[in-house]
């Protein structure tokens, strides 16, 4: 399936699925609404895939890793070098998103899409390199357009892969030192926000360094002027391309009726620039959580997302994602395990 042809596919999700599993949940043996957003998860799950007693879903978790070329203009605190050896701990199993990927039962696909370093042969590591890293966006467009393109059309076919293997949800995960900056431009032309109100302070740079970040991509949007009604303009001139890769995952997934969990900041750009391309995806993505990154509540309340948790995460690599599809599969759980009033031989609430 190419980009378009999934751009294309994208549907409405199933209003009937959802009122009867609606209707199954207030049968349960519970007060009605007494599990409160678990109950939401499952209607909202079973209106996303259509099905109406779902089997618990098998969750595939993609870490897209690439650099950024912005990185030369003082914005990290860590050394592009970081990202590259952060792709071999993912790989050892040795990072945060590894830890709960494995206390979840979730399994996690890493991708390289854009590091600048070239690898040896690495089992496990799915090799989809376009570029090593992008451009500088305060200079120069971060990618062309076309490469912004297949890098999305990468997404799609990583998402049919996962439906193809009997996938029920996908997580998004990211790596790549400067990400941030691409995320809080992105952030500011989708939403129409002034990037100071959108720029954080990504690994833990100090408020000197935040301000610093804030004018390289005031420079970078007053460059390039991208447009807000065309999201393939703003990605190839001030993007990255793991947020490609994400966006077309969640396009892909959407044309597939496989839900998205997304993790934090990273992933919400990526959702910006796939509702961007096709504002139906909004109704396949579920937020796993309110990141401390400042620019990420905005992007939540643009995209009429509400986060399930709330635990100051700032790491990225689809830690909290993780914990999100845990939420998730919890709630399917809910809706196919417990028995209702009738199967149980528990009298209902009084008239």
């Amino acid at each position: 399936m190419t980009l378009q042809e999934a751009i294309a596919s994208v549907r409405n999700i199933d209003d009937s699925a959802a009122a009867e599993t609606q209707r199954r949940l207030d049968r349960l043996t519970k007060p009605q609404g007494s599990l409160g957003r678990l109950e939401e998860l499952a209607v909202r799950y079973c209106a996303m895939t259509g099905e109406r007693k779902p089997a618990v879903p098998r969750g595939i978790l993609y870490t897209f890793a690439a650099d950024h070329g912005v990185v030369d203009e003082g914005v990290s605190a860590y050394p592009r070098d970081v990202t590259a050896q952060m792709v071999r701990n993912f790989l050892r199993g040795g990072a945060g998103v590894n830890v709960l990927a494995r206390h979840a039962g979730i399994e996690v696909r890493v991708v390289d899409i854009g590091v600048a370093h070239d690898f040896e042969v690495l089992p496990g590591l799915l090799d989809r390199k376009l570029m090593k890293s992008t451009r500088n966006m305060a200079r120069e467009a971060a990618m062309p357009r076309d490469i912004a393109e297949r890098a999305c059309a990468i997404g799609v076919d990583l998402a049919a892969a996962a439906a193809g293997e009997g996938a029920g949800l996908i997580g998004t995960g990211e790596m790549g030192i400067g990400n941030t900056t691409a995320s809080a431009a992105i952030t500011a032309v989708m939403t129409g926000s002034v990037a100071d109100s959108v720029t954080g302070r990504g690994t833990g740079i100090d408020e000197r360094a935040r301000q610093a970040k804030v004018e390289v991509i005031e420079r970078a949007l007053a460059f390039h002027r991208p447009d807000p009604t065309d999201a393939m303009d703003v990605l190839a001139k001030i993007g990255g391309l793991e947020i490609a890769g994400l966006a077309g995952l969640i396009v892909g997934c959407a044309a597939f009726r496989v839900p998205v969990v997304l993790d934090g900041f990273i992933a919400g750009a990526a959702a910006l620039i796939a509702c961007g391309l096709q504002p139906r995806c909004r109704q396949y993505l579920i937020a796993a959580h309110r990141s401390v990154e400042q620019g990420h509540d905005v992007l939540l309340k643009h995209l009429q997302l509400n986060p399930l948790l709330d635990l100051e995460l700032r790491l990225g690599e689809g830690t909290g994602a993780c914990l999100g599809m845990g939420l998730v599969q919890a709630s399917v759980k809910i809706l196919t395990e417990m028995a209702t009033f009738g199967e149980a031989g528990v009298s209902e609430r009084s008239s």
